[in-house]
């Protein structure tokens, strides 16, 4: 983990009993949680942004800017690859109409990011 100097902030609202608890957990069983945390908010029902990860990626942050949403995640290509995670990497999400009607999310690969 960061040391002390390097650790964010949590969010206002967020239990210190959680934020403790996340503060122990490891690289791996933290991108678990943030896996477990987004499958909970879809069965939920709540969508606060268009970005939906795939099944071999990790969303690390999205944020939401005016006409699209600023998306950084890595990528996971396969069971034989010892790079992987791949990335992360930014993109662009902007939501582009379908001729049939409705939405989809248009993915703009903007580049590798280095954190």
């Amino acid at each position: 983990m960061p040391s002390s100097s390097e650790t964010p902030t949590p969010p206002e609202g967020l239990p210190d009993g959680i934020v403790s608890k996340l503060s122990e957990l490891n690289y791996e069983e933290l991108r678990k949680t943030i896996s477990h945390a987004q499958a909970l908010l879809r069965s939920e029902g709540e969508h606060s942004s268009p970005v939906e990860p795939g099944p071999s990626e990790d969303i690390i942050r999205a944020t939401e800017h005016e006409g699209y949403t600023e998306v950084v995640k890595e990528v996971t290509c396969g069971e034989n690859c010892t790079d992987c995670p791949h990335g992360p990497y930014l993109y662009h999400v902007t939501m582009e109409p379908r001729p049939e009607g409705g939405e989809k999310p248009h993915w703009t690969f903007i580049g590798e990011v280095n954190e």
